[in-house]
């Protein structure tokens, strides 16, 4: 009995978390969530007793989901190329995790007190460039601080356009993207930094984790000022582009502050 329990509240809070990825807070339905899981009315209150508890628990796993994946990451030797690596895993979890996806959509409207979610990854991109500017790897004149606010600003726009299909074609976008990133961030050869290729390219494994995450990041960078990716506008996917402009907004002052 307590087995088939655990296996109803599983199924009742992965329907949940597509409902809230999919409709927000406001327009999720406890009916639809309940018609998702394939269960009643009753037993989805038997485990959540309102959408707010609901919701509460889908926004709880997709932080642990985030945290967990990001403490996953391998280090690399170069701090920048490590921070690819980061930024592909975030697109990478906003596109194929349900709970990633429905914690960033009630975002939009969180309760009093609830922490953001870049204070999961926030410090992991943070620790990355202050190593960066210990081992001499940013171009000089380039603060570790601004470096955060700017990069912080991508990681958001490659989040926000988790819908965007990926093929070669972003592949590319991404390579070129990160080129320009990294032409911006990284000392040149005679400025004391690192590696020729200031760390933009490379491994083929990690060519692959970054690769196919062209259109989130190439799109990503495209948008508005706002978050909104390039697909604004297209139905649900607008609703998130919004979403995540919303809790993007102060992102450089959240960045610069410390992240809490």
């Amino acid at each position: 009995m307590q087995e088939r329990a655990a296996r109803t509240r599983q199924t009742v809070l992965e329907a949940a978390a597509e409902e809230f990825a999919e409709r927000g807070y406001e327009g999720a339905s406890l009916q639809r969530v309940a018609w998702r899981a394939t269960t009643s009315i009753g037993a989805l209150t038997f485990h959540f007793r309102n959408k707010t508890a609901l919701a509460d628990e889908v926004r709880t796993t997709g932080r642990a989901r985030f945290g967990r994946c990001l403490a996953e990451l391998a280090p690399a030797a170069d701090p920048l190329r490590e921070l690819r690596t980061l930024i592909a895993t975030l697109a990478r979890l906003a596109h194929e995790d349900r709970f990633v996806r429905a914690a960033r959509r009630l975002e939009a409207d969180p309760p009093e007190g609830v922490p953001p979610l870049a204070e999961t990854w926030l410090p992991v991109l943070r620790d990355l460039l202050d190593r960066a500017h210990g081992a001499h790897r940013l171009r000089p004149g380039v603060a570790p601080e601004d470096a955060v606010a700017m990069l912080a600003h991508l990681a958001e726009g490659a989040m926000a356009a988790q819908g965007t299909p990926r093929d070669a074609a972003w592949d590319a976008v991404w390579d070129s993207v990160w080129d320009v990133v990294l032409h911006g961030l990284a000392a040149d050869r005679g400025e004391g930094g690192g590696g020729g290729d200031h760390g933009g390219r490379g491994e083929g494994s990690e060519r692959g984790d970054g690769g196919d995450q062209g259109g989130h990041v190439g799109q990503g960078v495209r948008g508005d000022r706002s978050g909104r990716g390039v697909g604004d506008g297209r139905g649900e996917q607008g609703d998130r582009g919004a979403a995540s402009g919303d809790a993007s907004a102060d992102m450089t002052g959240f960045a610069r502050r410390g992240g809490g």
